[in-house]
C-alpha cells in the first residue's frame, strides 16, 4: 500500500526537527515509518510510558532500540502516578505537557500524531453525546494550530484496517494495548459496538465523517473571522463591554464568549463547559448590577454595571488605614496632592479653609455607617450609596480614600464628591488638594509646586 501522498505535501515550515508522538502501537508505528520515508528533516520520537501495564517498560525499550537503529532521536518520560479520578483526562494533560517540552527543546513547531479515520468517528460521536460547541463537534482536525506549534494528523483519511495492512506489508512490529478493548472506557464501547455497525452500512463511512468535520471547521473558521473583526470593540483589557456584546445576534454572543474563554485557557480542550458560557450570557441581561460567578481553574467572571471582567480569583483582605495627609499621597491608583494653585474646580479639586476644620487632615478608607454632608445638599448621604451611584467596582470600595479632619468629618471623596466644607474659588481658602488616577493628568490644570 503506497502512503507517500499522505505525507509528502505537508508543510513543516522548514523546521530542522519534527516531533512524533509514538506509543509503540500500530497507528503511531505506521506514522513513524511513513515520516521516516518521506520527510528529509530530523525525526524526534516522543514516547510516554504511562506505567499502567506490565508491558509498558518492554514497549519503551523496543521503541528506544528501534529509534537507535533508524537514527531517530528518542525522548521518553515515565509517569510515576496519577491523582485524578478521570485517568484519560489526566493522561492526556501529562502527554501534551511532555510533547510541548520536547517541541521547545528542539525548537520545533510541528507535532505529528497518529489519529486515524476511526478515531475521528469515535470522537465526533462522543462530542455529540456529551455536548460541545461547533469546533468540538468537528472532532479531531488534520491541522490544529496552537500558540507555538501545530498538530498534524495525516492519517485521518485511513481506517484502522488500512493501517494494519500497511504494517503487514512493511513488516512493522508493534504492540497492542489491551486496555483499548476494555469497555470500562466510553471510547472503547463506541469502538466495539458502534463502529462495526457504521462500517457495515458503509465501508467508507470515515470519509463521510471527515467531510462532516471539514464542513463544521469551515463554519467555525468563518465565525472566528467575523469575531476577529468585532472583538476589539467588545473585549478590551480583560473586560467585556456588555453594551457592545448585546448588539450581536444571540448565536454570535455565545461564540464570542467561547472565543474569549478559549484564549484565556490557551485553547486547552475539555476546560470550558456550555454552562460557563450560558452563565456569562445571563450576566449580559441580568438586572443585578454587581455579582460574581466561578469559572474553571480559579477564574471568575465579575459583572460591574456595564462590564464583565474575566480574571483570576484574588485572595485579598482589605486592611484599614488612617494616614496623615502628606504633600503627595498614593492610595491604590489614586494620587492626592497638596498644591499651591490650580485653575479648575471639579470633583478632582478640594479647597478648604483651615479655620473651619480641625487639623491635621487624614486619608482613610470607608467604615460602616460613614456619611458625608454633601456640598449644596441640605442633608447627609451614605458613602456606600455614593459609591453605588458612581458605579464604583465593588472590589475598590473598601480601600478607596476619604479625606477627613481630626474630628472625623468627611471633607472630600477624591474625584467623586465634595462636602459642605469645600469653599469656592472666590471665597477664602488656604488648603488646595487635587486628585487623579495614576498615569492620568488633570485636565487643563496648572500647578505650581514647591
Amino acid at each position: 500500500m503506497n502512503m507517500d501522498n499522505f505525507i509528502q505535501n505537508i508543510d513543516i515550515n522548514n523546521d530542522k526537527y519534527v516531533v512524533v508522538g509514538v506509543s509503540s502501537g500500530p497507528d503511531s508505528m505506521a506514522l513513524l515509518h511513513m515520516l521516516e520515508l518521506n520527510l528529509k528533516c530530523k525525526l524526534v520520537c516522543a514516547h510516554i510510558n504511562h506505567n499502567i501495564r506490565i508491558e509498558s517498560d518492554e514497549e519503551e525499550q523496543y521503541l528506544k532500540d528501534y529509534c537507535n537503529q533508524k537514527n531517530i532521536i528518542f525522548e521518553t518520560t515515565k509517569i510515576k502516578s496519577y491523582t485524578e479520578k478521570n485517568f484519560e483526562n489526566e493522561a492526556r494533560i501529562k502527554r501534551y505537557s511532555f510533547y510541548e517540552k520536547i517541541l521547545k527543546k528542539y525548537n520545533s513547531h510541528n507535532l505529528f500524531l497518529a489519529h486515524h479515520g476511526d478515531d475521528l468517528i469515535e470522537t465526533v460521536i462522543m462530542k455529540i453525546i456529551r455536548g460541545s460547541n461547533l469546533e468540538g463537534y468537528a472532532g479531531v482536525k488534520t491541522y490544529s494550530y496552537l500558540e507555538n506549534y501545530k498538530i498534524i494528523r495525516p492519517l485521518l483519511t485511513l481506517t484502522k484496517e488500512d493501517i494494519l495492512k500497511y504494517n503487514k506489508e512493511n513488516n512493522i512490529k508493534y504492540y497492542i494495548d489491551k486496555t483499548n478493548a476494555d469497555t470500562l472506557y466510553t471510547r472503547n464501547r463506541y469502538r466495539k459496538y458502534i463502529l462495526p455497525f457504521l462500517k457495515k452500512e458503509d465501508k467508507q463511512v470515515h470519509l463521510k465523517f471527515l467531510k462532516y468535520s471539514n464542513i463544521l471547521q469551515e463554519y467555525d473558521n468563518y465565525i472566528n473571522y467575523q469575531i476577529d473583526k468585532k472583538i476589539n470593540n467588545i473585549y478590551i483589557n480583560d473586560c467585556i463591554s456588555i453594551h457592545e456584546l448585546n448588539k450581536e445576534h444571540p448565536f454570535m454572543k455565545k461564540n464570542i464568549i467561547f472565543y474569549i474563554l478559549s484564549n484565556i485557557y490557551n485553547n486547552k480542550a475539555n476546560i470550558i463547559k456550555e454552562k460557563n458560557i450560558l452563565d456569562i450570557l445571563k450576566m449580559t441581561t441580568d438586572s443585578k448590577p454587581n455579582y460574581i460567578i466561578n469559572l474553571p481553574k480559579s477564574y471568575i467572571a465579575k459583572k460591574e454595571y456595564d462590564y464583565i471582567y474575566i480574571e483570576r480569583k484574588k485572595e485579598k483582605k482589605i486592611k484599614s488605614y488612617n494616614k496623615v495627609l502628606q504633600r503627595t499621597n498614593k492610595i491604590d491608583d489614586i494620587i492626592i496632592e497638596l498644591v499651591d494653585n490650580i485653575d479648575t474646580d471639579g470633583n478632582d479639586v478640594c479647597r478648604l479653609n483651615s479655620k473651619e476644620i480641625q487639623l491635621p487632615l487624614y486619608l482613610r478608607n470607608k467604615k460602616d455607617g460613614d456619611f458625608i454632608e454633601v456640598k449644596g445638599l441640605n442633608g447627609k448621604k451614605k458613602i456606600k450609596d455614593i459609591f453605588i451611584d458612581s458605579k464604583m467596582p465593588k472590589d475598590k470600595r473598601e480601600s478607596y480614600p476619604l479625606l477627613v479632619d481630626s474630628n472625623n468629618n468627611i471633607l472630600w471623596i477624591p474625584n467623586i464628591k465634595k462636602s459642605k466644607y469645600n469653599v469656592k474659588k472666590n471665597e477664602f481658602y488656604d488648603i488646595i488638594l487635587t486628585s487623579h488616577k495614576e498615569g492620568e493628568k488633570l485636565n487643563d490644570n496648572k500647578k505650581e509646586k514647591q
